[in-house]
């Protein structure tokens, strides 16, 4: 199959997974919203034929699957709850894991004969729960009172540490009062469909034999096993292969098939939170026309160059340097602008991402997002994705209370998450505001104390907004208990590093019990800057010029606390000799150099360094690879002589 079909197949059904992942959220919190549930089956009904066209057939009998499903939501005979719901995402996980595949090497290489089984069970048992689904079982009892003669038996059910407790106990309950008769359980069913319970669970079964109630629970996926016995008889050892369910392949907490590769033992919330690099850009056909425009006059140029040098006239080639000045900025421009991405291209899967973690948390919150169609460079909005997931995770984690605290402190119990994106000239603005408990101040300076971040006098003489900052430091977390959302402390000293090095900025604000926002701002584009080059030793480093305040001599510098100091304004600046802090040997005596006092915005500090050279415009490609996030270093630039030089971040030196 032609590679371009395969991929034209992954873009568009990368796509339309996330517009299905948005309508079912729509659907989701209004049961009776018509519209969202045309998009949703439309949509669906796309999938499975786009997987059957390209001979998917194992992915195209899920979308089938999810279909049939969604068409007994459609035409009520199936309730629109919170657990149906987790297992049409389950579904949808399935399928992105899926194209993810096919991308990677155009087969499906992700089991997805289980979800759809346990799919199809819910489908036959029409989604019926509780007493409803009891008191048919009930009657289908008394009807076939004359029928064969039954036993009842003693079952211990195991699902494992599940994220979908109440799914999995539903499926299992719904499987036994389809084909025997629920007499017991414990706790009772009600608990069990609420994912009230630990590891397993114990049933008391009618059931005509043995052997059938075993392939009953044989059948059911979300077991990983199960133990039974006839009821006042000790186990005779009757679950053997038979009722020992996980026999063949384990199946993880989320359903999926664990083969032993970790990429696909993963939560939903990872699955869309995180972004993918962004492969392919749409271009506008205008935007081709002014390219191929450009082009031409580029090859114009050259030729009335090449000529003007053969024939010796430098006024003509003087004319026609700057021809070529104008027409490669023009092509700069225009390259630059078919490379900005809609940032709906990312954040699109973040109100998946927030609903799974409210779910998993038992939080109730409204997410919401403006400024989708803002448009971004797409190496910036690849690498802010993982930042802004990371700011989502802990808005849910720490700053949203649970629906009982918020009460208590006067809330309504639903908590409120805003993504808002706006462009402000060459620069576009993305926050993150929530309306929850806010940080802390006294917490936040007690812990940057205790974990040596800064000294006494120092948090002292801090402003609020500088200590909320703090969070940026690496390893600095204001966490009791580490969770698997909020992680170990790193996350926001990711989206620090990652917001410097695409030239940006982040910054925190808070009210103690009101909520806190987090401000991202970012350049449209990758990153040209005007840099001022110095000299340390016989090593060339560059400085954003905008993070400069002062260029100067070396000033009368005072020693405080065996940490040399300079005065300006009443306010004290620490120095930073860059010989030292990047290993370069210097010549240069006490006394001689230059000092270079950094904005007070950026950092209270000045550089010194041997000498000041020249200042240009160029263009900075951050560090990839194992070189991404060294301290002090948030690139480097190509010269016009192809001399390549550091350029250096004066936040984290």
């Amino acid at each position: 199959m032609s590679e371009e079909y395969v991929q034209a197949f992954v873009h568009e059904s990368e796509e339309q997974l996330t517009d299905l992942n948005n309508s079912l959220l729509a659907l989701e919190s209004d049961p009776d919203d018509r519209e969202a549930m045309d998009d949703i089956f439309r949509t669906a009904h796309t999938l499975k034929g786009n997987f059957g066209a390209m001979g998917y057939d194992e992915a195209s009998d899920l979308a089938h699957a999810i279909e049939d499903l969604l068409d007994e939501l459609r035409e009520g005979e199936m309730a629109v709850t919170p657990e149906v719901m987790d297992l049409v995402f389950a579904g949808v996980d399935r399928l992105e894991l899926a194209v993810e595949s096919i991308d990677e090497d155009g087969t499906v290489d992700v089991e997805t004969a289980d979800l759809e089984d346990d799919i199809r069970t819910i489908i036959e048992a029409g989604g019926a729960t509780g007493d409803d689904t009891g008191a048919k079982a009930d009657a289908e009892t008394d009807a076939n009172d004359d029928a064969d003669q039954v036993d009842t038996f003693e079952v211990t059910v195991e699902v494992g540490d599940s994220e979908m407790k109440g799914v999995d106990g539903m499926l299992v309950l719904e499987a036994i009062r389809e084909e025997c008769d629920l007499v017991d359980a414990t706790p009772d069913p009600e608990s069990i469909e609420d994912g009230e319970y630990e590891e397993e669970f114990d049933l008391v079964v009618a059931s005509t034999t043995a052997d059938e109630l075993e392939a009953t629970l044989d059948r059911v996926s979300a077991i990983e096993d199960a133990t039974l016995s006839q009821a006042g008889v000790e186990d005779e050892g009757v679950a053997d292969d038979a009722a020992d369910l996980d026999a063949d392949d384990d199946v993880d907490d989320d359903g999926t098939s664990d083969d032993g590769d970790d990429s696909e033992d993963r939560t939903s919330g990872e699955t869309n939170g995180s972004s993918r690099e962004i492969s392919s850009v749409r271009v506008d056909v205008d935007q081709l026309d002014d390219l191929h425009g450009l082009v031409e006059q580029l090859v114009t140029s050259r030729i009335k160059l090449r000529r003007a040098v053969d024939d010796g006239d430098v006024g003509g080639a003087t004319d026609t340097l700057g021809e070529l000045d104008k027409i490669t900025g023009n092509l700069q421009n225009t390259v630059m602008d078919m490379r900005l991405i809609p940032m709906r291209k990312v954040i699109s899967k973040f109100p998946r991402l927030v609903r799974d973690l409210a779910r998993e948390q038992e939080k109730e919150i409204d997410f919401r997002m403006e400024g989708q169609d803002i448009e971004l460079d797409r190496t910036i909005l690849t690498e802010i994705s993982d930042p802004l997931m990371h700011i989502l995770r802990n808005a849910v984690d720490h700053g949203i209370e649970p629906p009982a605290e918020r009460e208590r402190a006067g809330k309504d119990r639903e908590g409120t998450i805003e993504l808002r994106a706006k462009r402000e000239r060459d620069h576009v603005t993305v926050t993150v505001e929530d309306d929850g408990r806010g940080l802390d101040v006294d917490e936040l300076r007690t812990k940057a104390l205790e974990k040596g971040v800064r000294s006494e006098a120092e948090l002292d003489s801090m402003e609020d907004s500088e200590v909320y900052d703090l969070v940026f430091h690496p390893g600095f977390s204001t966490a009791d208990e580490v969770t698997d959302v909020s992680g170990r402390g790193v996350g926001m000293d990711v989206v620090h590093s990652t917001v410097k090095q695409l030239d940006g900025s982040v910054n925190v604000e808070s009210e103690r019990g009101e909520g806190t926002t987090v401000t991202l701002r970012l350049p449209v584009t990758v990153a040209i800057v005007k840099v001022l080059f110095v000299e340390v030793g016989e090593e060339e480093y560059g400085v954003p010029i905008k993070n400069i305040d002062e260029v100067s001599r070396i000033p009368e510098i005072e020693t405080i606390n065996e940490q040399p100091m300079i005065e300006h304004d009443e306010d004290i600046y620490p120095v930073v000799d860059l010989a030292a802090e990047l290993d370069v040997p210097s010549e240069t005596k006490n006394g001689d150099g230059m000092l270079l006092r950094i904005r007070k915005s950026e950092r209270r500090a000045a550089l010194r360094c041997d000498s000041v050279n020249k200042q240009e415009e160029v263009v900075v490609k951050p560090l990839e690879g194992v070189l991404s996030g060294i301290p002090g270093l948030s690139g480097t630039a190509v010269l016009g002589d192809g001399n390549i030089v550091p350029i250096l971040d004066v936040v984290t030196l």
